[in-house]
């Protein structure tokens, strides 16, 4: 008897967290690369900083190309 009532548990467990992971899973899928490095870059897990650095230097990049850009088409 101990067991059906582990074995019902468990099958509970396991359908309750396969219909809240789809849910989970639609939310994450809507956010963008650069949102998601975003989240990690501002947290305080190891090599976060990493992440926001690079973040930095690639849009100091982005900004200097674009001067660039904007420059050769107005001489």
């Amino acid at each position: 008897m101990t067991r059906r009532f582990l074995l019902g548990g468990a099958l509970i467990a396991v359908s309750s967290v396969a219909c809240s992971n789809d849910q989970t899973q639609d939310t994450r899928s809507t956010m963008t690369q650069r949102e998601k490095d975003s989240t990690l870059a501002n947290s305080q897990i190891p090599g976060a900083k990493a992440v926001k650095k690079a973040f930095t230097t690639a849009d100091s990049a982005t900004a200097r190309q674009n001067r660039i850009d904007s420059a050769q088409n107005n001489p």
